[in-house]
This record gives C-alpha cells, structure tokens and sequence, in this order.
C-alpha cells in the first residue's frame, strides 16, 4: 500500500527547532488548533510547530483506499518519516487526533520526547459519558444563527457566549466548511473508525513526559489523579473552558483507560 502523501496532505509549519506535531479534531482542521497553539510560542524559540490536515479534512484529500482509520495512520506516519526522518519529535492531538496521536505513539514510540492529548477519543466503542452541562448560554444570539451553525456550535460548546462564537467562527466553522462530509459520515464512521488493535493496551507506559487536559469540571476525576500525580496546576491552555492540567510519568495504558471507561475522559 502506497503513502504518497505529497498530493494527499496539506499541513503549516511554523518556526525552527524540535519539531511538535499537532492534531486536530474530527471535523475541522488544522486552524482550531493553531489559533490557540500558537500565541503559546511567542516567547518560546526552538520549536517547529507542525499543523497538520489530516485526510479528508481542511485542504488534505482522501484516497479512494483509505477506508480505515488505520489508512489515515498509515499516510500520516508517511509524511512524518519524509517531512522529519528519523528525528525525535513531540505529538499533540485533539479529540480524533488524539486518537491518531495514539497510533502514532505506538508505531512510533522510540522517537517521542513528550506526548499530550486533549480530550482524547479512545479504544472504546461502548462508554458511559456524563450528561451534558451548559455553562452560559446567550438565547438571543443562538435564535439569530444559520440552523447548521447553531447546531454545531450548541453541540461543541458549553459556555455559548457572543465571545466564543466569534472565536468559533474564526477558528472553527472554516474547517467545517472544508471537511470530506461524504467520506466522514460514510461507512468510515461505523466500520472504519477504530483501529484494529488497542494503540495504548495495559501493557503501554508513557515513558515521554506525557500531558493528558481533562475537563476541570469534573471533580471525581481531578480528586483520583491529584491522589497518584504530582505538577498539578491550572492554566487557560484551550481557549472555549478553563482546564485541570496533569502530567505524569510512566503511567500505564491500563491506568489510563481506567477513567475513560466510567466516562471521565471524552
């Protein structure tokens, strides 16, 4: 199976250093991540930031044999061993791209220097997920927006205040706009989605320093890690909620999963 990913993926790169390759979520690209990423940088030199498309999303195309989320995995890990061969890299991923990001971490394990996940989806096809809580909520700005927008925003937004849909529409609705919709709700989404093998089993250890951002609304969680981790603080990292930090070493996988089962990391 080729990897050509030269006329397949679209990517920015920013600044000289250690390269950081940065994911972003199923259905926009890579703008949502760079618009909260990068200001992070501005006094921080040394550092190549890599955003990258990934199939099917912003300006990236799919392959008519990429049926799988393991295809997608297959043309990233493609790009990364031409674009940075064989160099030590750090990797971000949101959401879906913290599942690539998994993949990756399993292929590529050797080269990592630091691992972060936000809200990442995980190997479970069966969760328990916490009910849905709106923070704020402007009535009279959401009956005034396009019913597609609207449905979007209510759907990844909790705090729906005029500042966000700003943001919003800046740094996420032109992803949207670009996404492959035929490709994302095609039988991709049902059959190929999930690896074929768990990326992070019971077996993994986060070796890297490693960063996972959980909802710092939810407290049952914050109390179990605060009990096993240490460097634990809060900072504004993502700009639509204020987040609980944590960062820990050689965690196991299956210490990891522990949360997500019970629906504490979405």
């Amino acid at each position: 199976m080729a990897s050509n990913w030269k006329d397949t993926i679209s990517y920015a790169s920013y600044g000289e250093g250690k390269p950081l390759v940065v994911l972003h979520a199923l259905g926009t690209d890579h703008r949502a991540m760079q618009a909260w990423m990068e200001p992070l940088f501005a006094n921080r030199p040394g550092w190549q930031r890599i955003y990258i498309d990934l199939p099917a999303h912003g300006h990236s195309h799919v392959k008519e044999w990429v049926t799988t989320s393991e295809d997608i995995l297959h043309v990233i890990l493609g790009f990364l061993d031409d674009f940075i061969p064989e160099k030590r890299f750090t990797l971000a991923g949101k959401s879906y791209g913290g599942y690539i990001a998994q993949g990756i971490y399993a292929k590529r394990k050797e080269l990592l220097d630091g691992f972060f996940l936000l809200a990442p989806a995980l190997h479970l096809q069966k969760r328990t997920l916490p009910d849905k809580t709106i923070l704020r909520q402007d009535e009279e700005m959401l009956h005034d927006l396009h019913p597609d927008i609207r449905t979007a925003f209510e759907t990844l937004m909790v705090v729906q205040t005029r500042e966000n849909l700003t943001r919003f529409l800046e740094e996420v609705q032109p992803g949207r706009l670009l996404a492959d919709r035929d490709f994302l709700t095609s039988e991709w989404r049902t059959k190929g989605y999930f690896f074929s093998l768990d990326p992070i089993d019971s077996t993994s250890l986060f070796t890297a320093p490693t960063l996972f951002l959980l909802d710092g609304r939810m407290p049952f969680a914050a109390t179990a890690i605060i009990g096993q981790c240490s460097n634990i603080f809060r900072m504004p990292l993502f700009r639509f909620l204020t987040a609980l930090v944590i960062c820990w070493r050689l965690k196991s996988g299956n210490w990891f999963k522990r949360f997500a089962a019970t629906g504490l990391i979405v």
